[in-house]
């Protein structure tokens, strides 16, 4: 063997930490972007995006969600609550409604903008394709609300995204 062979070994022994073999960990992410119009979801870890997926959202449009059965995918600040097994693959569950949705509500109830029955809805995340939609096709599907990814995108995402982590959703 030549001796440039070994220090070649020698240097990624070195570059390689503890010399364990295996992929290395995914990176932590700190916060998620997800932009409704441009139908994408950006990974952050700090200020670095690390990765970006194509999504498909909710099919009630713009702006926030007002209430339950409005397919509004809703837009402000949350954070991941929960990563649940699914028949969605895995339910990344979101703190939708949070203290901002619910002022919002409350004040459209009292405005009589939303009928006094109305409820102001939940269980909003980010998870796999629908089993009934094979193929799947992101571009073309409305989701009930969440935001909605490959189920090998979500096996993904779901190792990167900490219970905890920030989800920001924009128009």
């Amino acid at each position: 063997m030549s001796s440039g062979w070994l220090a070649s070994a020698l240097c990624l022994l070195l570059i390689s930490g503890d010399g364990r073999r295996g992929p290395p960990p995914p990176p932590r992410i700190t916060r998620v972007l997800v932009k409704k119009s441009a139908r994408t979801m950006d990974l952050y870890g700090g200020d670095m995006l690390i990765q970006t997926y194509s999504v498909a959202v909710g099919g009630g449009g713009a702006g926030p969600k007002l209430r339950d059965g409005d397919l509004v995918t809703p837009t402000g600040h949350y954070k991941v609550i929960k990563h649940l097994p699914s028949h969605l693959r895995i339910f990344m569950r979101i703190d939708y409604p949070n203290a901002e949705d619910r002022a919002r509500f409350a004040r459209l109830k009292a405005s009589g903008e939303l009928p006094k029955e109305a409820a102001i809805g939940g269980d909003i995340g980010i998870h796999g394709a629908p089993p009934d939609q094979n193929p799947f096709v992101k571009a073309t599907y409305l989701s009930h609300g969440c935001v909605v990814v490959e189920n090998s995108e979500i096996d993904v995402i779901a190792r990167m995204v900490a219970d905890g982590t920030q989800v920001d959703i924009v128009d």
